[in-house]
């Protein structure tokens, strides 16, 4: 008898003008996947001149924010002075280590048209020796990004290795992240190329040993097996995953951390503006009245 997958439902949250994504990590039942702790799908959504969906200027410790576009396009700024314009197909890996403030805005070349965003960004808790790692940025192209023909589907291995392919995105735990088109009529035999792995489809259902995944629902998969994906109509899906996490996380707003005391640090430093500013930008959002940054 095998054992059942695990799914997990989407959760709708605003963050902010109207701005609503799918997220579907941490769940009450499943709180990462490998290094993943965080999972938001947005979009697809249609962006007009008069929308205001920009992501205002915010503070993280303790993780990584890996963004991935499927369409259009985001413009990062951070407070090391990073300044990237996010486009589909690229991988761009936000190290907060010991403390970042960024922002994530319509580019200024896009203010005045119509267009479609839709994508991911997931966090990374970093491994607790590394927790405190000096803040870093790195953008890496979509024609950096490997991409192959698999069992008759193109994949993308954007995180990790798979299929004799690697990203050449630097992580510091093992961590797997995957990008796969499927045909109409697909079959995929996935492997088991991580001790954690979750299939995430994003446009269409699929059946996954014989049992039906909706899409925009998270399939979490058995350990140590492979498994078969099957799609009656074209479908997209991303595989996540990668070695356990070393131990729980404590998880309050924009941070993560091992320890609860440093989630209550780096609130205070937040109030009191000590976690940088990113040039250019004047808005200060207020730290949340939530019980986790309360000390005692």
């Amino acid at each position: 008898m095998t054992e059942p997958l695990q799914l997990l439902k989407p959760h709708d949250k605003d963050l902010g003008g109207g701005f609503l994504v799918r997220r579907l990590l941490p769940a009450a039942q499943q709180r990462s996947v490998g290094p993943f702790v965080f999972f938001d799908h947005m979009g697809p959504v249609t962006e007009h001149p008069e929308d205001r969906h920009d992501v205002r200027p915010h503070p993280h410790i303790g993780l990584a924010t890996v963004t991935y576009l499927f369409e259009g396009a985001m413009m990062h700024r951070d407070s090391l002075g990073s300044a990237q314009e996010i486009l589909p197909g690229a991988i761009n890996w936000m190290t907060a280590g010991r403390g970042i403030v960024h922002s994530e805005r319509k580019p200024e070349r896009l203010k005045g048209g119509t267009f479609v965003n839709h994508g991911l960004q997931l966090w990374v808790a970093l491994p607790r020796e590394h927790e405190e790692a000096e803040p870093s940025f790195v953008h890496t192209a979509a024609e950096a990004i490997p991409a192959l023909t698999e069992q008759g589907a193109a994949v993308r291995v954007l995180v990790g290795e798979a299929f004799g392919a690697t990203s050449p995105v630097a992580t510091l735990s093992e961590t797997l992240y995957l990008d796969i088109r499927l045909p109409a009529g697909g079959r995929f035999e996935l492997p088991p190329l991580a001790p954690e792995r979750a299939v995430y489809p994003v446009d269409g259902d699929v059946r996954i040993d014989g049992d039906a995944v909706a899409q925009h629902a998270m399939a979490v998969l058995p350990e140590g097996r492979a498994v078969v994906i099957e799609a009656d109509a074209a479908v997209r899906l991303v595989v996540i995953g990668g070695a356990p996490l070393d131990g729980p996380r404590f998880m309050a707003w924009n941070f993560v951390s091992s320890r609860r005391e440093r989630i209550v640090e780096a609130g205070a430093d937040w109030a009191a503006q000590r976690m940088g500013q990113v040039p250019g930008e004047t808005e200060f959002i207020p730290l949340p009245d939530l019980p986790a940054f309360k000390a005692g």
